[in-house]
């Protein structure tokens, strides 16, 4: 009974790690592989690889996570503005819980990330044929 039990344990525990490793990088999406040609020809956070202050690994978790976003555009077709919000908001909800490695590397998403990430949020919507308002496409942000 007591061996069940600790079977049990090992696999919740597994269960829950699984979940974690997928909260800022779900999956790892080559841009190259996406429908888009404007999405796969574009030179995503170009402002932020230039700049030093910004760790470049964690520059691209920002970058695979905009790529995430054009291949759930990609996958679920939204029709409308509201749909579309939803899906940048869950990936700007991923770029939330970024900022504790971008702080732990002296860095953090500040004006020029925020500015600079919007831009490409902007930059997507329209490559998908969206005229959405940047600030509503980063509207969970918390930088």
């Amino acid at each position: 009974m007591k061996k069940i039990f600790y079977l049990i344990l090992i696999v919740f525990f597994a269960a829950c790690n699984i979940g974690k490793s997928q909260d800022s990088t779900s999956m790892m999406i080559k841009q190259s592989e996406l429908e888009n040609s404007k999405i796969r020809d574009h030179s995503f956070l170009a402002c932020m690889y230039s700049d030093t202050y910004f760790p470049k690994n964690l520059v691209d978790k920002c970058k695979n996570i905009l790529l995430e976003l054009s291949y759930n555009i990609e996958n679920e077709k939204p029709k409308s503005l509201e749909e579309l919000y939803k899906l940048s908001h869950a990936s700007t909800n991923k770029l939330n819980d970024l900022q504790d490695e971008f702080f732990a590397k002296n860095s953090e998403i500040e004006t020029v990330a925020r500015e600079c990430l919007a831009s490409d949020f902007h930059f997507i919507s329209m490559a998908y044929g969206f005229d959405a308002d940047i600030e509503e496409l980063i509207a969970t942000r918390d930088w």
